[in-house]
């Protein structure tokens, strides 16, 4: 047998690891400081800064550039030991690694712009949606081509997540990305109102499935075995484990639109699955603890096995709690709530935080052939990180429950007991509770930057480390006693074609109705399209990440519908792009604003957003007194108007020519009408974009009950 010498890229891994460590502080950071404005709004500094550009920055650089950087890391190194090959490319690997960074520097430049699709985990901007598209697929390119020309026959299951996640991600952001560009930066999303919305949690959900979550259980399955060494618990598990979450995770997103005007049947869907998915996820959280049976007196001293640890069983937390909080009545007093904030976060800091933490001290010192300059920064690392989780995620679930107690709470005489406001301020302790989990898990990250500062300065980076594997020999039947999963192993093509059948049926069985069946969404006459003015002011709302803070869908509880108004019907939404139904109410529902006792005059929204606290004492809204100078673009009306026309919206023909004109005409009158409330103002300021857009929401559906 031929043995061939060969060497392992450890270039690309060595700058995949830097890009993790410098944007997870970086996300970490943005992260803090968001969570420090809920507690002093001051810190909302400058338009740029505000708390609802800012949220959409922190999620982007946690997953796309701190877990993506995370991802490429342990699948450049694994993957080439897997395969016993180096990479397939490595001008495919450079390109790679600063594409992706500069996606990143994109993003973090466009989102403070305001520059957004509204969507969430799907804010960027379409330019910014085709360079991941490129850069995905080089990916791609580069990792299929390294299986292809490996030495060792079967793939491992860490390559069978590996695939499953390049294939599923691609899916995903395609559809989700499904947009009308008006100009070089903005677009209009392809669906409108109950189909954005299912198609946006479709993506939603499985973004964290199958980048948060399938290619960190790739991670898991080659590094945990190789720090404890010992082999994985069990093969067969492993096998259940993988197509039963790939066939499940992706029918679960529905969950997130409980009670909402989602069809019920599609909740139901979502329901269903999302129970199930318990098994297939605690079977490889157990397989990856029960790979430590024997190993148990290691993890005391060990502690790169106490970050992976900790990182499995956080795994198993979150994925009980989420078929949990799928369940209906569950979810009607989690939903909206700080209760998911506690979920999301013990995902993250837990399973991919700690266990990117893990695989850097495990990884740095063999890549670099030296020791870890210290164990003991490494352990003050762990604990800090440990109860960095503790204070953060305790506190938002206090906070969540409590949240929904007083929402739903009536007094003797029937009368809502609390003011949202009252429930507002109630949060505070305990946002400032989760913002002192958050610093000192960030203090524990630049510990770790610093320790392996000095680890890579005590050792010298092997940039390409020599191997040698004997050559691949050809064969692809089931021999006998092999067991019937060996075919599959050793036909990377055939496993990723049968992984996207997998993945695709019940997006296809949950949409195509959605979107081919009418009476899915029965459209409303009263519910007109929005005026020139009005729509700015919609963009205007999106821009400014409104959607963050305040959701616009009413649930039909008792306790929402005296609050709020009539409950949410579908057919609303109908000209929604993209639809803004939230998914947190740190502000009150805003979906019938514009009606009823909660219709507030436009000289109390021109006050309010001048300075909230002096409308609502204790209010943590940013204050938006920019809008009152900045001038409103109407150079794109036009574009805007011919871009919602060929999505269907029944404009009349050349309405785009006359639209300046009626959106002044609008703008004129609550200009006159501000005057009579001593405001004076031109009527070309963006704040009175966005005081038509609250003032025009419900009063669609309030005209048809007259």
């Amino acid at each position: 047998m031929q043995v061939e010498k060969f060497h392992y890229d450890n270039r690309v891994v060595r700058n995949f690891a830097y890009a993790t460590m410098i944007w997870g502080a970086v996300g970490m950071l943005v992260g803090l400081w968001a969570a420090l404005q809920l507690v002093f709004p001051a810190l909302n500094i400058t338009q740029y800064g505000s708390f609802g550009r800012l949220r959409p920055l922190h999620t982007n650089a946690v997953i796309f550039a701190f877990v993506g950087n995370g991802i490429f890391m342990g699948v450049y190194y694994s993957l080439q030991r897997l395969c016993k090959a180096r990479m397939f490319s490595d001008l495919l690997s450079k390109i790679h690694f600063w594409g992706w960074q500069l996606i990143i520097v994109a993003a973090a430049i466009t989102l403070p712009l305001g520059l957004s699709q509204g969507a969430e985990y799907a804010e960027l901007i379409w330019p910014i949606d085709v360079a991941i598209t490129v850069i995905w697929v080089v990916f791609g390119w580069n990792m299929f081509g390294t299986i292809l020309k490996r030495r060792e026959q079967h793939l491992y299951v860490a390559i069978w997540f590996y695939i499953a996640t390049f294939v599923t991600v691609a899916v995903l952001h395609i559809v989700r990305s499904g947009q009308l560009p008006y100009t070089w930066l903005q677009s209009y999303s392809l669906y409108a109102g109950v189909q954005d919305a299912l198609v946006q949690w479709w993506y939603g959900h499985n973004a964290v499935a199958f980048f948060l979550t399938t290619p960190y259980l790739g991670l898991m399955y080659y590094f945990l075995p190789k720090a404890a060494n010992r082999p994985v618990y069990s093969y067969k598990l492993s096998i259940i484990h993988f197509w039963s979450l790939i066939f499940l995770y992706i029918w679960a997103g529905p969950h997130h639109l409980l009670y909402t005007a989602l069809p019920n049947w599609a909740q139901s869907l979502g329901v269903v699955f999302s129970v199930m998915l318990l098994f297939p996820s605690w079977g490889g959280m157990i397989n990856g603890l029960l790979t430590l049976r024997g190993a148990w007196d290691r993890v005391r001293d060990d502690v790169i096995l106490k970050f992976m640890v900790v990182a499995v069983t956080a795994y198993g937390m979150a994925t009980f709690e989420g078929p949990m909080l799928s369940l209906k009545n569950v979810s009607a007093i989690s939903h909206y709530t700080d209760w998911i904030i506690a979920h999301v976060h013990v995902g993250a800091l837990g399973w991919n935080g700690m266990l990117t933490f893990g695989i850097l001290y495990w990884l740095i010192p063999r890549i670099f052939g030296t020791e870890l300059y210290s164990k003991k920064l490494a352990n003050s690392h762990f604990w800090l990180g440990t109860l960095g989780i503790i204070f953060y995620a305790v506190p938002m679930y206090w906070a969540g429950f409590t949240q929904s107690s007083m929402w739903k709470q009536f007094t003797e005489s029937g009368q809502l007991k609390y003011t949202f406001l009252e429930t507002v301020t109630y949060m505070k302790p305990f946002y400032a509770m989760r913002s002192l989990g958050g610093t000192m898990y960030l203090v524990g990250t630049l510990l770790m930057i610093y320790n392996i500062y000095k680890t890579v300065k005590a050792g010298k980076l092997i940039a390409n480390e020599p191997a040698e594997a004997a050559a691949l020999q050809k064969g692809g039947a089931i021999h006998k006693g092999e067991h019937w999963h060996r075919w599959i192993e050793r036909k990377p093509v055939q496993l990723m074609l049968l992984s996207i059948v997998v993945i695709l049926i019940g997006g296809v069985i949950e949409m195509v109705p959605t979107f081919m069946i009418k009476s899915n969404v029965p459209t409303i006459s009263s519910v007109k399209p929005y005026t020139p003015l009005e729509l700015q002011g919609r963009d205007l709302y999106v821009r400014e990440g409104c959607y963050t803070c305040h959701s616009q869908m009413i649930r039909p509880f008792r306790s929402e519908t005296e609050r709020y108004g009539e409950y949410s019907k579908a057919g609303e939404f109908v000209f929604d792009r993209p639809f803004q139904w939230g998914s947190k109410r740190t502000g009150p529902d805003l979906a019938r604003e514009g009606t009823g006792n909660l219709k507030k005059s436009n000289g109390w929204h021109f006050r309010h957003f001048r300075e909230p606290s002096s409308m609502s004492e204790g209010s943590v809204m940013p204050p938006y007194a920019f809008m009152m100078v900045d001038n409103l673009d109407t150079s794109t009306t036009g574009a805007k108007i011919r871009a919602m026309q060929t999505l269907g919206v029944p404009y009349e023909k050349g309405f785009d020519k006359l639209a300046n004109k009626v959106l002044m005409a609008q703008a004129n009158e609550i200009v006159q009408n501000l005057a009579t409330d001593s405001i004076r103002i031109s009527p070309n300021k963006e704040v009175i974009a966005i005081i038509a857009y609250l003032q025009r929401m419900g009063t669609d559906i309030s005209q048809l009950k007259k």
